[in-house]
């Protein structure tokens, strides 16, 4: 790879763009571009760094990617130079395989909060491959290793900012968890959750509606969080929201894998007995 495109994937990493690279991996005939010729393409469908032919070669690849940036899913496009019109009305005469490689920026949760189960959700969050943002003023590193980052000095939440990828967890136990939620639903966070109980729960979407939030809103907030796995220890507790934030980001159903195979089964029995 050319040392200017491993500078623009630093670049691009650094910005947190999505971006996809695609590699040439078969040619047959004659084409343009080489085995291992590659490219970057940013998120608006433009070559960035490198080179992976002209024409139709690069115009085909940038929509693929465009797919593959989109959907998060890799790609293995055959591309057919033979019917390519050139300048002097000829054909290129070759074709290729180009293999295309999307990279999305990790999302971040965003734990409001201190206590055992923000230290557990810290901890499964990096091993779900997020970036862990802790926001409280008593969090350390010894107890929250694995985060990203720490806040300390946000006592009014002005730097909870989340991206409309990311997930919000409030654990903050009471503690101005109203008043973070109302930063939380300013945002466009994919997720966000009210670690409370029930009782805590209602009072604290009864204030969001005081304050002007209209039902649509609060129908965003998971409040009491998680799903219902009967978890009694906070690292349950934990394991009951990472599990809501899995189902949420991977758009699972939320059914036992068992019972979702005896569908599966069932629906293929009957389309065979059609």
């Amino acid at each position: 790879m050319a040392k200017e495109i491993l500078d623009v994937l630093v670049e691009m990493r650094a910005k947190g763009e999505p971006y996809a690279v695609a590699t040439v991996v078969e040619t047959v005939g004659s084409v343009s571009a080489k085995t291992g010729s590659k490219a970057v393409i940013d998120h608006d469908g433009r070559v960035v760094a490198g080179w992976v032919g002209g024409g139709c070669a690069e115009s085909t690849t940038c929509e693929e990617a465009l797919k593959c940036i989109e959907t998060g899913d890799t790609s293995v496009i055959d591309i057919d130079l033979d019917d390519e019109m050139l300048g002097a009305g000829m054909p290129c005469g070759g074709s290729m395989r180009v293999y295309v490689e999307p990279v999305l920026p990790k999302p971040t949760l965003w734990i409001m909060g201190h206590g055992r189960v923000a230290e557990c959700l810290c901890q499964m969050g990096d091993l779900m491959g997020l970036n862990v943002v802790v926001n409280d003023p008593i969090v350390d590193w010894e107890r929250y290793p694995s985060a990203t980052r720490l806040i300390t000095d946000d006592i009014e939440y002005d730097q909870l900012t989340p991206k409309s990828g990311d997930y919000v967890v409030i654990a903050t136990q009471h503690k101005g968890d109203h008043e973070s939620m109302k930063k939380a639903l300013n945002s466009d966070a994919k997720y966000i959750a009210l670690i409370a109980s029930r009782k805590r729960s209602g009072l604290v979407l009864d204030y969001l509606r005081e304050q002007g939030f209209s039902e649509a809103d609060i129908d965003r907030v998971m409040a009491p969080a998680g799903l219902d796995l009967g978890a009694r220890s906070p690292e349950e507790i934990a394991l009951c929201v990472m599990s809501e934030i899995v189902l949420t980001r991977r758009q699972g159903t939320g059914m036992r894998m068992r019972e979702k195979l005896r569908l599966e089964k069932a629906g293929k029995t009957k389309a065979e007995e059609k």
